[in-house]
């Protein structure tokens, strides 16, 4: 008679369990019903991870559509009022300083003339020029706040307004949509000044004694945003 007895699971072919005691497998089978029920929890822990992220971002799109047509609904009357006005808009220090308050005016511009108002926009300089200045070892002087400019900073001055404010300001604006041209006062006799009492004083520092914007009808007329430096000669 043949004795009952446990036999080894064996197989001509590998097993992914080995010569393991039959009693054993429901364990493993346990051991991988719970493996797959954390993988599927993991699972909906990410889905619904990924489906609360995408609900805060719509939640922030719906209320930053919202503030939008808030801002837009406060603005309108202003607009209405000024469209097709000429509008100068006067960009210098501390505000030159921040590239983020530099990119709002900038951002702010394109829209006014988007909506209509023809925008004139005039610019200072002062913290690139006395950052040039500073490399070049000049030390900056000031009387009641009104630069003391000889000859050489008036070089300086003149390559900075002009050329590397100028010319930095038109490029933003074409880039944020709109379409910008850069003068100086020296163009087309857009500004004319005369010494100032405090000359002796400040060197070439003067007052203006007239504007001529025929330069700058065409300009305007034809939808381009004139950027003028604040730099001529007396």
């Amino acid at each position: 008679m043949l004795a009952s007895q446990r036999l080894p699971l064996t197989s001509s072919k590998p097993s992914i369990f080995g010569n393991l005691d039959s009693a054993q497998i429901p364990s493993l089978q346990r051991m991988s019903l719970m493996r797959n029920s954390k993988h599927r929890t993991r699972n909906l822990r990410l889905r619904f991870s990924i489906h609360s992220s995408a609900a805060q971002e719509v939640e922030k799109s719906s209320k930053s559509g919202k503030d939008h047509v808030e801002i837009l609904s406060e603005a309108l009357p202003f607009i209405q009022k000024f469209r097709g006005k000429t509008i100068v808009v006067k960009y210098g220090g501390a505000a030159m300083k921040s590239d983020t308050l530099q990119a709002s005016v900038i951002a702010d511009v394109v829209l006014l003339s988007c909506v209509g108002l023809r925008i004139v926009f005039v610019h200072g300089g002062g913290p690139d020029i006395n950052q040039l200045l500073q490399q070049l070892d000049i030390k900056p002087n000031f009387v009641d706040g009104l630069r003391v400019t000889d000859q050489s900073t008036m070089e300086i001055v003149s390559m900075v307004l002009a050329g590397k404010v100028n010319k930095r300001l038109v490029s933003l604006i074409n880039k944020a949509g709109a379409t910008a041209v850069g003068v100086c006062g020296i163009d087309g006799r857009l500004f004319t000044a005369r010494s100032s009492a405090k000359s002796p004083q400040l060197g070439f520092v003067g007052d203006i004694a007239s504007v001529d914007p025929s330069i700058l009808r065409p300009l305007i007329n034809n939808n381009y945003i004139p950027v003028i430096a604040s730099w001529t000669i007396l």
